[in-house]
């Protein structure tokens, strides 16, 4: 890959995180992790290997959905509090949906399928920044808009993952997979 290119993609890996770090505002927020998401989609496909490819397809139709959800749940609360905040977060559905959304994006269990199969397709290198940078800007996400969930739900979400990560890559014998299977128990 070109040097060039790879910096624009490397700093826009960047730009992303850093702009969802930043806001307060949910449309913000899905920018940046729109931004994340077109920046390493051509990272995942440089080999122009089949896996590759069809790993890079599975990454972002998922990708896709998850902003989706979050930009309908951030246009439903906006809609019901008459301000696009996070801080703000009161509508039930527009906060189920927003932590549905943020659980598929990062990678939670009971919604991390799609985490193993994807990293199986990839060379190490890109599947540490998908396993570890990718996961930054959802998961500040969610740390930022905690307050409107329910305590018991998110150690439910964390207790599973950490239960699913682990017994999923306990008779795993692909590195790769054993390493998705880790990341999912870290979370």
């Amino acid at each position: 890959m070109n040097p060039y290119v790879l910096t624009t993609l490397l700093s826009s890996l960047g730009l992303g995180t850093t702009l969802t770090f930043a806001s307060s505002h949910w449309l913000l927020a899905w920018m940046g992790l729109e931004i994340n998401t077109l920046a390493i989609i051509p990272l995942m496909a440089q080999h122009h290997h089949p896996r590759a490819v069809e790993a890079t397809t599975k990454y972002f139709l998922i990708q896709a959905t998850a902003a989706a959800v979050i930009l309908f749940a951030g246009t439903a609360n906006a809609w019901a509090t008459g301000e696009w905040s996070m801080a703000n977060m009161s509508d039930p559905v527009a906060t189920t949906m927003v932590l549905a959304a943020l659980s598929l994006k990062v990678g939670l269990a009971p919604m991390h399928f799609w985490m193993p199969e994807v990293l199986q397709g990839l060379d190490l290198l890109t599947g540490l920044v998908l396993s570890t940078w990718q996961k930054l800007a959802p998961f500040a996400l969610i740390i930022q808009t905690s307050q409107a969930f329910d305590p018991l739900l998110l150690t439910a979400l964390g207790l599973t993952s950490t239960l699913m990560g682990g017994g999923g890559g306990l008779n795993q014998t692909q590195l790769r997979k054993v390493l998705a299977y880790s990341s999912i128990a870290h979370m």
